[in-house]
């Protein structure tokens, strides 16, 4: 792993852990509040995402739970911060020019070496106000209920997350279930509301992804 990537996590986790509070360094966690750990999320300024095609709308209420996706590219073995970008470009064009959407579907991504990236646009600054929440387009039923965290990768056929995939997306939603009042136990996946293979292993990890992301908020 690379040496930023190998500090930003350590110093990521500490904080989760609140045991550290640090600034300095891109991808690393600090704290907002008590009880709150805020991750590095590059916003769609800093990946230089497509203007949307159309007006994102904001739901002027909080949402109630997490939906987790997997994005289907490529099981890359490059964790950087450009890798994130390119792959936050990829789901971009895929939701604007095959799907016909106004913007990328899911609010957050998180990829393979655990860098963060906003998804639709608006969805960090109402995470951070924790009020209201942009309606995503990422789950049937559930887009004006839920906040969409797709995971870079395919996870059909027993491949594994990498620990910083993991590791990062338990702070990520600690982080959005602290900003938004959602219970621990609320994180679902994809195929919990339709006929999808969605998010493939990560549905079977869902029982420990809400008792460490509980742990997370207690520490």
């Amino acid at each position: 792993m690379h040496p930023e990537n190998a500090l930003r996590r350590r110093l990521l986790l500490a904080g989760a852990a609140g045991l550290a509070a640090a600034t300095a360094v891109p991808g690393t966690a600090r704290a907002r509040d008590a009880g709150a750990v805020e991750p590095d999320i590059d916003s769609t300024a800093a990946w230089d995402a497509r203007s949307p095609q159309g007006n994102i709308s904001v739901l002027q209420y909080r949402p109630s739970r997490i939906v987790v996706h997997h994005t289907v590219s490529a099981n890359t073995s490059d964790f950087s911060r450009a890798q994130a970008h390119a792959h936050a470009h990829w789901v971009q064009d895929l939701h604007l020019d095959k799907n016909g959407w106004v913007d990328t579907g899911y609010h957050f991504l998180v990829s393979r070496g655990g860098w963060i990236t906003e998804g639709r646009h608006g969805s960090l600054q109402a995470l951070t106000g924790g009020r209201n929440f942009v309606l995503g387009s990422h789950t049937s039923g559930q887009n004006n209920q839920a906040i969409g965290i797709a995971c870079e990768g395919a996870y059909h056929a027993g491949a594994v997350p990498p620990d910083a995939q993991w590791e990062v997306l338990v702070v990520l939603c600690a982080y959005v279930c602290e900003r938004y009042g959602i219970p621990s136990a609320q994180l679902y996946g994809h195929k919990d509301y339709g006929e999808t293979l969605c998010p493939g292993v990560y549905h079977d990890m869902l029982p420990r992804l809400r008792e460490e992301v509980a742990a997370a908020r207690a520490a």
